[in-house]
């Protein structure tokens, strides 16, 4: 039998949807440069630390949260992307495009 997610599961997951959410308010010229931002920035956290870690996973959530309503502000328009998110996208579409040729 499958156990359900804990409260700080649930948590990030609602942060982490809030976060999509917030990238469909954005223009469409730069909507995928926030999806591209919002889904590298919770793939590099989720490998920095271990489930069992709760007060960093916790830290991190603040800190998340708190930029997540910086970003939500209807003036902010477009988001800055590093060359690691960019080859990050390169690499992550690049797996998905085998992974879609082998099935």
């Amino acid at each position: 039998m499958a156990k359900g997610l804990s409260g700080l599961q649930k948590d990030v997951l609602a942060l982490y949807r809030r976060a999509l959410r917030m990238t469909r308010t954005k223009p469409p010229s730069t909507r995928s440069k926030f999806l591209l931002f919002v889904r590298y920035t919770f793939h590099q956290n989720a490998i920095k630390v271990t489930p069992r870690n709760v007060s960093a996973i916790e830290h991190m959530m603040r800190i998340g949260t708190r930029q997540l309503e910086t970003y939500e502000d209807p003036s902010v328009k477009d988001c800055w992307l590093s060359q690691d998110m960019l080859d990050w996208e390169a690499a992550w579409k690049g797996t998905t495009a085998n992974a879609s040729q082998e099935a």
